[in-house]
């Protein structure tokens, strides 16, 4: 049967919808490591944190980017649509099965290399989660590429809201991470009749569609890429590995806090990402490299515009901000957080989108992910015995900024970069300026604050929550006050400069002035009534 065509969004709106999804997505998933750490013991969240990065990572590499291809060939021919769902579905249920196998026959095979006796414990149960969620999370890529962003939007808060809920009534029942395993493994399960309703509904017949030949364009595809993706996942994270061997579990409770990145900057960084990928790769078939140059520092430019004031403020608010998510104890985690924050500006470039667009980019970067993780694992071997946690953050964050630099220098080649399309990135510069001025006035305001106004507020929460029987939480509450001063400082200021160097353009003006209108006229409607 012959699918209907559709009309296909705008670049614009897809991020907005796909934003929007995450946002909420954000606020639902931000409850858990609150929880977490509040609930389990020191040595508990350091198990918790390792075995969900095992299960991460384990998802994110045994599908070897076979996933990330339908945002490839769903932009592409039609007839080939199905085929491409099929492939993937296929591939993804194989790979999480033997992962399943191999964790619930061996289990030894996680705790010996760890040194751990409760990752062992935890590994066949691990191993269930690693195969639905490699199954299931093809639900949150899958309507973002077939260009349904409205029902993209939809599961990604549904995806984030039932894991949340599941998730954390685990954690607070039960107080084991064993349920919160079984947990994740319930959620899964009902995301994967989602996606099969989904697929039956957009791709009629898609079992029925298997083409070996296809399968074998698909994969010469996405295995450069695939294999380059998994390079970058052992050269951001085999860090962990190190510290849990090395310090054991309580220290790395406190160093995965402190790498602890906000869902708020991995979500508008996808957002974008992953409606950019699909657009590069319709004008890179269409030869139009000009375009390409130029809608990705749009892009970059709308990135910066967000990036460097998020960058500023966690910077200067590091500490209190530590304090109010995961309590005093994790203090430690603060200096291991502002090494691991100096990455935020790297991501203002958004290379990956043009990347995946040029399959010559994914062979090359195979190539060098190989030479650079071996020079990772060689730091931290050294750092076991010569570094503390910041030293091996810190080593993680050289190879990342070393890796963006050389993809950049890749694709300034094959995009035939000169030095004009710098004055196309003005807009970063201009931001960057305006960041630093507001970043000042806060600091100022920081530095004659922190030992008055930020002890009132939590003094107040305590007050108030002591009525409730749950003071524990006045330092989640009160912090969150303080926090909430300082942003309502920052933000105006902020806009003030943007605006004051031109930045910011006419329509998002519009847009932040229509939403302050639509937040008045609520308020106004309930002072009414």
């Amino acid at each position: 049967m012959r699918e209907p065509e559709k009309k296909i969004p705008s670049l614009k709106s897809q991020s907005a919808w796909l934003l929007f999804a995450k946002f909420v997505g954000y606020f639902f998933a931000f409850i858990l490591p609150l929880i977490v750490v509040r609930v389990f013991t020191k040595e508990q969240v350091g198990s918790y944190r390792l075995i969900f990065q095992f299960i991460v990572n384990a998802v994110g590499i045994l599908p070897i980017g076979i996933s990330m291809s339908v945002y490839y060939f769903l932009s592409r021919k039609k007839e080939n649509r199905s085929r491409t769902i099929l492939n993937i579905l296929l591939f993804n249920f194989v790979s999480g099965g033997i992962a399943f196998l191999v964790l619930f026959f061996y289990p030894q095979l996680l705790g010996n290399i760890l040194q751990s006796e409760e990752m062992t414990r935890l590994a066949p149960k691990a191993g269930i989660v690693i195969w639905l969620w490699i199954f299931g999370m093809f639900l949150d890529v899958v309507a973002v590429a077939n260009r349904e962003p409205r029902i993209a939007a939809a599961f990604i808060v549904l995806s984030q809201f039932t894991k949340t809920l599941f998730m954390t009534c685990a954690v607070l029942i039960f107080v084991t991470v064993d349920g919160v395993l079984y947990a994740a493994m319930l959620q899964a399960s009902l995301q994967i009749v989602i996606l099969l309703w989904y697929l039956n509904s957009r791709f009629r017949k898609f079992w029925k569609s298997f083409d070996f030949g296809f399968f074998r364009k698909q994969l010469k595809y996405a295995l450069p890429f695939g294999f380059a993706g998994i390079l970058w996942i052992f050269q951001t994270d085999i860090h962990n590995y190190f510290v849990f061997y090395n310090f054991g579990e309580e220290k790395y409770a406190i160093y995965a806090y402190g790498c602890f990145e906000f869902p708020l900057i991995s979500m508008l960084y996808e957002s974008i990402s992953s409606v950019l990928i699909p657009k590069m790769s319709e004008l890179q078939e269409r030869d139009e490299t000009q375009k390409i140059i130029e809608t990705t520092i749009a892009a970059m430019n709308k990135v910066a515009l967000t990036f460097l004031p998020i960058f500023a403020f966690l910077m200067i608010l590091s500490t209190p901000l530590f304090i109010t998510l995961f309590t005093k104890e994790y203090v430690e985690g603060v200096s291991i957080f502002r090494i691991n924050l100096l990455l935020l500006p790297v991501y203002i470039l958004l290379l990956d989108p043009m990347a995946r667009a040029y399959e010559e980019v994914g062979r090359f970067l195979l190539k060098f992910r190989i030479l650079l993780i071996i020079g990772i694992i060689s730091a931290l071997w050294f750092g076991l015995e010569h570094f503390d946690l910041r030293g091996m953050i810190g080593i993680v964050v050289v190879s990342i900024v070393i890796d963006r630099i050389v993809i950049l220098m890749k694709l300034r080649k094959i995009l035939d970069l000169k030095m004009e399309h710098l004055f196309l990135l003005n807009t970063i510069g201009k931001t960057f300026l305006a960041t630093f001025c507001s970043a000042a006035i806060l600091f100022l305001f920081y530095w004659f604050s922190k030992d008055s106004l930020y002890p009132n507020c939590i003094d107040v929460s305590k007050d108030i929550l002591s009525y409730a029987g749950i003071e524990r939480l006045a330092n989640l509450f009160g912090g969150s006050l303080y926090l909430g001063i300082c942003l309502v400082i920052f933000s105006p200021v902020y806009y003030f400069f943007a605006n004051s160097f031109g930045v910011i353009a006419e329509s998002e003006k519009d847009l932040i002035w229509g939403f302050g209108a639509k937040i008045s006229r609520i308020f106004g409607k309930k002072t009414i009534q």
